[in-house]
């Protein structure tokens, strides 16, 4: 099965509300280490400006992949998100 990597960009206001509300990120980071856990996520990435987010996930499908970043708590304060399936070469 082919890897699906996630670009995640949280809106300027989103950002505001998450440092607003110290728990959302602690929620967010269960998730996180729930599908390390499972053996779905391979790679996890936050920029600097903590704005942006890659995940690669693997051995699930693009379906999958989009169900389970509507569940974030970060979700709705997510500006954009997009899908890219890929073929690992090496």
């Amino acid at each position: 099965m082919n890897n699906i990597l996630v670009l995640i960009t949280l809106s300027d206001e989103g950002i505001q509300q998450i440092k607003a509300n110290p728990e959302l990120p602690k929620k967010e980071m269960e998730f996180i280490h729930t599908w390390k856990k499972e053996g779905v996520l391979e790679n996890f990435f936050i920029s600097v400006s903590k704005k942006d987010a890659v995940l690669i996930f693997r051995n699930i499908d693009e379906l999958d992949a989009k169900e389970r970043i509507a569940i974030l708590p970060y979700y709705p304060f997510m500006q954009k998100t997009e899908y890219h399936i890929l073929d690992k070469q090496f």
